[in-house]
């Protein structure tokens, strides 16, 4: 799973997700891309099964660039627990995804196989995609 090495702080504040991105919003490394259409947290557990069902789709050819990383801790508590005694522990990594981030690129492939290994990676994610070619960024 993804997760930062170091952490300043061990917990943080949920946090605000408005806008659209500015930052991360095209295509930049591979041919065709995976777009993101709304606001949501994506957890390190989706990233990575997005990832095997693209690499295995595409029977590893080509190459496969993940663009977002879970920095952003996420705590919950037991369900039997009082509301006392603080926030709870920490319990994945998400990655904070806002409408118009590009989530995955790929490369070195077709795009009939590219355009399918993607849609079998954002059937794993939990907001809305969209499959991007370069020269429609």
């Amino acid at each position: 799973m993804l997760q930062p090495k170091i952490r300043k702080y061990r917990k943080e504040f949920r946090g605000k997700m408005g806008g659209i991105a500015t930052v991360n919003n095209s295509i930049s490394f591979g041919e065709y891309g995976l777009k993101s259409m709304e606001h949501g947290w994506i957890k390190s557990r989706e990233i990575e099964a997005a990832r095997r069902a693209i690499t295995g789709s595409m029977k590893r050819k080509g190459k496969v660039w993940i663009k977002i990383f879970p920095h952003k801790p996420y705590t919950s508590k037991g369900t039997n627990s009082k509301m006392i005694g603080g926030k709870g522990d920490v319990e994945g990594y998400v990655a904070v995804v806002r409408p118009g981030t590009m989530l995955f690129e790929i490369s070195g492939v077709s795009e009939e196989m590219s355009r399918e290994a993607l849609r079998l990676g954002s059937r794993k994610l939990s907001v809305k995609t969209k499959f991007v070619e370069k020269r429609d960024n």
